[in-house]
């Protein structure tokens, strides 16, 4: 049992890198700053897998030691208490990518307005040019 509470503690070690990272970004995100996406969504995609390999060991172990004697009060006390961080972690993580998903949004919606700003505008200059100079080309040519 003891190595189910080390694997548990390993992976709130885990969340609190992802959530360091999340925090990181989010003031970047904020400031309209997303140069640094690309390295944010691999580095949290690498964590994610150190994560998967934790939950795999920890049922591993887990399934190994259901066979032999039960747990005493004290491991699981410290299973509760782990369990606990992991939620809490997990929750703040949960609220922090919804505020991402919302910068990302709003970025994407003033890049689509800037765009569709300057179709405008080309369609604006495109309305001044007169079919009289090109046909005033046309017929020097």
């Amino acid at each position: 049992m003891t190595r189910i509470i080390t694997l548990l503690n390993e992976k709130n070690h885990y969340l609190e890198k992802f959530y360091s990272l999340n925090e990181v970004e989010l003031a970047n995100f904020a400031q309209g700053q997303f140069d640094n996406l690309e390295h944010f969504y691999q580095t949290r995609e690498r964590i994610l897998e150190v994560l998967k390999y934790v939950d795999a060991q920890i049922e591993k172990v887990h399934d190994e030691e259901a066979q032999q004697n039960g747990i005493t009060e004290g491991e699981r006390r410290e299973v509760k208490e782990a369990l606990a961080i992991k939620d809490e972690y997990v929750a703040r993580i949960i609220e922090q990518d919804i505020q991402v998903l919302a910068c990302i949004e709003m970025a994407k919606n003033s890049i689509i307005r800037e765009l569709q700003e300057v179709r405008r505008s080309r369609k604006a200059v495109g309305g001044y040019k007169s079919k009289t100079f090109n046909n005033r080309l046309n017929e020097e040519v």
